[in-house]
């Protein structure tokens, strides 16, 4: 495949492009990156790609010399006239569009990020693929969406109309964009929910890595809602391989679908929703458990209340996603856990 993959240099759009390219699928690559967070980790992602800091250069094609497999460009999605050019100048037949503004907490603060990248920035990827022609469009939703639905696990199949954070509101956003244009326009689109990623070369605004750097710091980490949480912890690899085996399944649409009993994970039109989870939340205090285990040392608790825009539990129901691709997450948590602590040792030398 030649495939558009947004967010390249973020956390599992750089673990994405790993696996295309063991794949020989052809990549171009698109990330603007940004400094929510540090902007070293996102470059030095790029750089075990084949993309050198040096070398990029703002709406600049760049190869990184793997055999032409992977091109990478510098890019606001904001910029239409430069995303345009890239689809008018390649033939894409799959994009993968995992570039967002993350982060639920950050949206209490910084809403009109949200709308810059993750609506507006949504609105060009919809039109440049519209006009294009490509194939399927698979973009990153999030678990985030089921906001208040306290019925668990949580299903593709559930309602999801009460978001908690601006982030989530933006993500469901996302998904009702998506069925407008393959409604319209028979665009194929695949949204997936993606349930707390976690592994190597991941966020520093996420828990693990968080509790990680305090921990070996010999600081006290922030436990809310006094560690009464669960979480559908995922490990990064098992959701690469969902989103690449998801890539190849190109909607078709349901026939039987019914605006009588409306399904919201699927559609007359070419849509669907997915869930990618470990289908096994895990307890909060099991988690910092598991990471002391890994670390050999206990970890300075500060018990604090639930934040605003978080949630008390997360529980992903991955039926469709087996039934549909034959593939479940399965990465048991302190294998994951471990294999990260192993990778922030090695990155960081301590």
């Amino acid at each position: 495949m030649r495939v558009l993959l947004t967010g390249i240099a973020g956390f599992i759009g750089f673990h994405t492009a790993k696996k295309l390219i063991e794949n020989d699928d052809t990549i171009i690559g698109i990330d603007n990156i940004n400094d929510y967070y540090d902007v070293n980790l996102k470059y030095n992602r790029l750089a075990e790609l084949g993309i050198a800091r040096d070398k990029i250069a703002s709406n600049q094609p760049l190869m990184s010399g793997m055999a032409g497999q992977l091109s990478f460009i510098k890019l606001d999605l904001e910029n239409r006239n430069h995303l345009y050019d890239i689809f008018k100048n390649n033939k894409i037949d799959v994009v993968i569009h995992l570039a967002a503004q993350a982060g639920v907490r950050y949206s209490l603060t910084n809403p009109h990020a949200y709308m810059n990248s993750n609506i507006h920035g949504f609105m060009n990827i919809l039109e440049a693929c519209r006009h294009h022609k490509v194939k399927h469009l698979v973009y990153a939703s999030s678990s985030s969406v089921y906001g208040l639905n306290e019925n668990m696990p949580f299903s593709t199949h559930h309602n999801v109309d009460h978001p908690v954070s601006l982030y989530a509101a933006s993500k469901k956003a996302n998904e009702l964009m998506a069925h407008t244009y393959s409604h319209l326009y028979q665009l194929p689109t695949t949204g997936l929910r993606f349930f707390t990623v976690y592994g190597p070369w991941g966020r520093p605004d996420m828990a693990l890595f968080i509790f990680t750097k305090a921990i070996l710091e010999d600081r006290p980490i922030d436990v809310f809602n006094n560690g009464d949480m669960q979480r559908d912890f995922t490990y990064v690899d098992d959701i690469v391989e969902g989103v690449i085996r998801v890539s190849k399944r190109i909607p078709m649409g349901d026939p039987a679908w019914s605006g009588r009993k409306p399904d919201p994970s699927t559609s007359k039109s070419p849509y669907k929703i997915y869930n990618i989870g470990n289908n096994a939340p895990v307890q909060l205090m099991e988690f910092i458990e598991s990471i002391e285990k890994a670390i050999g040392k206990k970890a300075k608790k500060n018990f604090l209340p639930l934040q605003p825009g978080d949630v008390q539990a997360t529980y992903a129901d991955v039926t469709d996603l087996v039934n549909d691709t034959g593939y479940k997450p399965s990465t048991p948590v302190q294998e994951g856990i471990n294999k990260f602590i192993e990778w922030y040792r090695s990155y960081y030398k301590i």
